[in-house]
């Protein structure tokens, strides 16, 4: 283990993490990408979705959700991790308790990020208003941001504070590693 990696893995351990994903059709390695990295790197991590139970990713993998979106407050998590795919305009795009966590967690200052078509949940939650962000360059998920007053780039990663977006799967690894450096700067600045 390196030397940065050892550090790393001591600054995030114990930072509790929720992933969100649709009950159906998320992106797998938008899911398990960064769960990995946060894995590795000391976090607890958990699953949430509209419903609690087995959910079924795009590639053909499964996750269980052992949350409801209904049941997440913002005090008990350090970061929230919105994953993509097809399901999520269906599902995620307009959860109002999910979008309610979105806002308790921005207002706290935490992490939230969003990768692929789900950086337009964090546009309907309200939290993008006039920052930069990056969505699956799908015109619908477009629309989304610029309507909500978003600043859209279209480029793999955009970090705007504590907001990150991701346009899609290739951007997973660069997006984990975000996510990191971001927990590491929340746990450095909380102590």
């Amino acid at each position: 283990m390196s030397q940065q990696s050892s550090h790393l893995s001591k600054a995030l351990e114990g930072r509790k993490v929720v992933f969100v994903v649709s009950p159906t059709e998320y992106r797998d390695e938008e899911l398990n990408e960064p769960k990995k990295r946060l894995d590795d790197a000391g976090a607890v991590t958990s699953i949430a979705s509209t419903l609690a139970g087995p959910c079924r990713g795009m590639l053909g993998g499964t996750a269980t959700a052992t949350l409801k979106t209904a049941d997440l407050k913002g005090s008990d998590w350090d970061s929230v991790v919105i994953v993509g795919g097809m399901g999520s305009p269906d599902y995620l795009w307009n959860d109002a308790p999910l979008l309610d966590f979105l806002r308790q967690m921005n207002a706290a200052g935490k992490p939230v990020a969003g990768i692929c078509l789900s950086g337009a949940v964090l546009a309907n939650a309200g939290i993008l208003e006039g920052r930069r962000a990056t969505v699956w360059p799908d015109p619908k998920a477009i629309a989304v941001l610029q309507d909500r007053g978003a600043i859209y780039e279209k480029a793999s990663v955009v970090q705007d504070g504590p907001i990150i977006t991701a346009e899609g799967p290739h951007s997973a690894v660069e997006f984990a590693e975000k996510i990191a450096d971001a927990l590491q700067l929340a746990a450095t600045t909380a102590r």
